[in-house]
């Protein structure tokens, strides 16, 4: 559940603004806020059911954003292989070769 959850909060921080105001007010209190389904039925004056259908309905539009647009898996690349030239740069004698490569690859991203 921790893994969805990260997971939500990143894809709604990438592709939070391609949704409607409703939806991003609901994503934020369920996600951000951890708000419960009771909660924020009762501050939209909806149904529980309503907010978990329109929860759900915004999940699977943030997964379908990603599915084409890939945001958040070149974020996830990008972040692994800074770590990795971060980690070479600290190594006594880096591989030139590695180096390039690296940049070469963060360069292919874009």
């Amino acid at each position: 559940m921790l893994e969805k959850t990260t997971r939500m909060n990143y894809l709604y921080d990438f592709y939070h603004s391609l949704l409607t105001p409703k939806q991003q007010s609901y994503m934020s209190l369920y996600y951000l806020d951890d708000y419960s389904l009771g909660e924020i039925a009762e501050e939209y004056d909806v149904s529980r059911q309503a907010v978990y259908d329109n929860i759900k309905r915004t999940e699977t539009m943030l997964e379908e954003y990603e599915e084409k647009l890939l945001l958040f898996q070149k974020f996830q690349e990008r972040s692994k292989l800074l770590r990795n030239v971060k980690e070479m740069l600290n190594e006594d004698h880096p591989s030139k070769q590695a180096m390039l490569e690296a940049v070469a690859e963060l360069e292919n991203l874009d």
